[in-house]
């Protein structure tokens, strides 16, 4: 009995090596999702009716009581019996497959055992269909994992071989050589087939941690991709953002080809088939009509489907995976692929997956945009009002200068004139270069000074090499007139303002420094963090809206680095500060900024 069971470990040996190598097919994989249709049940069934035909040809032949070890079967003899181990194979494809699947593998093999012959034939083509369906049932019973364990399979293993003696007893109950046969057979061939199962199953166990490492790979990956396309998506140009993504994904995935469809037109493809998946209108129908309207991935499994007139074009599948903004107008990127097999589910999660992180993020990007849009409206109208005491004091001005100095009063109307013309022209730009931003300051200063010429000075320094840098309109002014209203409202005489724009590293400095009352020490170190998440209301205590409206302009286009900066100075007085990229472009369709390496 050893010696037997040796033989039949080896030669089981064999065919799980066989097993194994089924366990690499994708199609195999399938079957451990459990989803079934009528076409692979009929494909699982034939695949493990072979298995189990090539197991019968790696059994044992028994004639008179001795255990004949040929090699491979392929002829039983009329008094020889063949000890079949088609039966694992039966067992293997009822757990996986369920019970049509266990059937119909047991049949084909059935059959075959029929034309094989051979003593007990009628047992063999009997055993190995009832095995098929009771191994499938026993699956179902424990269908809430999705394969049972190798200590369960160990278990379940046991039986069949005792099926198959029991039947041999039933249909032959007369035969001297049949109760020979159970006798020396049965144990070796229980314990043989038990322990192969338990080991195909623990090899179902290995599959199932690739199949888990591949689907947090995949979901990595998919975060990752997303995280990529960012600057893409951001893209104004439809186009240039097809492009850009189709790119990306062609990339990083390993797929035949890709496209983008925005609206009703193609407007990008890679991979095979660019020859002739020509960009331009795309009537959508079938699948991807299904795909658009019930906002779902859909997978297009034949070349009919994926709809190319092209007869020689390698593509037979797809992936349809529908993409949704904000405004509900439906993108459709197309993941293709030149066999359908190459359509594993990690491929269909992975897809799903990206579908919802870029619809997702193409929302936040319009909402991002539109709180962009309103923020800036509402602070580009504050800067366009003038304000009414100014206008009004300078006007008074000007009428009294024209009694004793005509001269210089032509002078101030000219600069109130620029003044105002700026004012209401900054509405339609979100970056001024600093040459436009320092003749505005200069005219509030001439008209100042003229007003204040016994009370203050106002020195105004500025590098000429930094005259083309972009600035956010309206900036330094509010923070000149905020000195004036604040730090120096009780100083009658002697008031001096030094405004300074220079160069350092690759940003400029532009800071406003006056004699003043400075700063409460008691609020200056909230002043920064409440200039960026009070109300405007609340900012009139800290130094008017002036201050709110420059903080925010700077914050909301350059970023928080270019925030305003409040110190006190020891001699007395204040500084206010803040830097701006020493090279920036300005895309003026979503006022999106490119900025420089960082500061010192």
């Amino acid at each position: 009995m050893k010696e037997l069971t040796i033989i039949l470990l080896e030669r089981i040996g064999l065919l799980l090596v066989i097993a194994f190598v089924l366990t690499r097919i994708p199609n195999f994989k399938t079957m451990l999702y459990r989803e079934f249709d009528a076409k692979t049940v009929v494909l699982h069934s034939f695949i493990f009716g072979i298995f189990g035909i090539v197991s019968s040809h790696f059994g044992l032949i028994f004639k008179d009581g001795m255990i004949i070890n040929r090699g491979m079967v392929t002829v039983v003899q009329p008094d020889e019996m063949l000890i079949s181990l088609s039966i694992i194979a039966i067992v293997i494809a009822g757990l996986l497959g369920g019970p049509l699947v266990g059937l119909g593998a047991g049949i084909i093999v059935g059959i075959h055992l029929g034309f094989l012959g051979g003593i007990g034939w009628v047992a063999n083509m009997l055993v190995n269909p009832l095995t098929g369906l009771l191994a499938g049932l026993t699956g179902r019973f424990f269908s809430k994992a999705r394969v049972i364990s190798p200590i369960q399979a160990l278990f379940i293993g046991v039986f069949p071989p005792i099926l198959q003696m029991q039947l041999l007893l039933v249909l032959y109950p007369q035969n001297e050589q049949m109760i020979q046969f159970v006798n020396v057979i049965g144990l070796p061939l229980v314990l043989a087939s038990s322990i192969a199962i338990a080991i195909f199953t623990a090899m179902i166990g290995i599959v199932l941690a690739e199949q888990e490492n591949e689907a947090a790979q995949a979901t990595r990956q998919a975060l990752t991709i997303a995280e990529e396309a960012l600057p893409f998506l951001r893209m104004t140009s439809a186009k240039e953002r097809a492009e850009g993504l189709a790119t990306l994904l062609y990339d990083r995935l390993d797929i035949a080809a890709i496209s983008v469809i925005v609206k009703n037109e193609l407007l990008a493809f890679k991979g095979i088939g660019a020859d002739h998946h020509t960009l331009g209108p795309v009537q959508k129908k079938g699948l991807l009509l299904e795909a658009v309207q019930s906002d779902e991935v859909k997978v297009a499994y034949n070349k009919a489907d994926i709809d190319c007139a092209e007869t020689t074009c390698q593509l037979e599948a797809c992936i349809i995976i529908p993409i949704t903004s904000t405004n509900d107008s439906k993108s459709i990127i197309q993941f293709y692929f030149t066999k359908s097999q190459h359509i594993r589910p990690v491929e269909i999660v992975l897809a799903q997956g990206l579908g919802k992180l870029i619809s997702n993020q193409l929302k936040v990007i319009a909402n991002e945009n539109l709180r962009k849009n309103i923020v800036d409206a509402e602070l580009r109208n504050l800067q366009a009002q003038i304000n009414p005491h100014f206008l009004f004091n300078t006007l008074h001005l000007i009428a009294t200068l024209f009694r004793i100095d005509p001269q210089k009063a032509r002078n101030i109307t000219l600069q109130l004139a620029s003044f105002m013309r700026f004012n209401l022209g900054i509405t339609s730009e979100s970056l001024i270069s600093l040459e436009r931003e320092c003749e505005h300051v200069r005219a509030y200063i001439e008209i100042i000074q003229t007003r204040f010429s016994k009370q203050l000075h106002i020195n105004f320094e500025v590098d000429p090499t930094v005259m083309n840098v972009q600035i956010p309109p309206s900036t330094i002014q509010p923070l000149v007139e905020n000195s004036i209203q604040h730090g120096l409202k009780n100083k009658a005489s002697g008031g001096k303002i030094d405004v300074t724009i220079e160069r350092e590293k690759h940003y400029v400095k532009i800071s406003i420094k006056d004699n003043g009352i400075g700063f409460d020490p008691k609020k200056l170190d909230d002043l920064y963090k409440k200039g960026k998440t009070t109300s405007q209301t609340d900012r009139i205590d800290h130094g008017g809206v002036g201050l709110f409206n420059v903080n925010q302009r700077l914050i909301s286009l350059l970023g928080d680095e270019s925030s305003l900066q409040f110190e006190n100075l020891h001699e007395g007085g204040s500084i206010v500060y803040f830097y701006i990229p020493n090279s920036i472009s300005v895309r003026r369709n979503n006022d999106e900024i490119e900025c420089d390496d960082s500061r010192r």
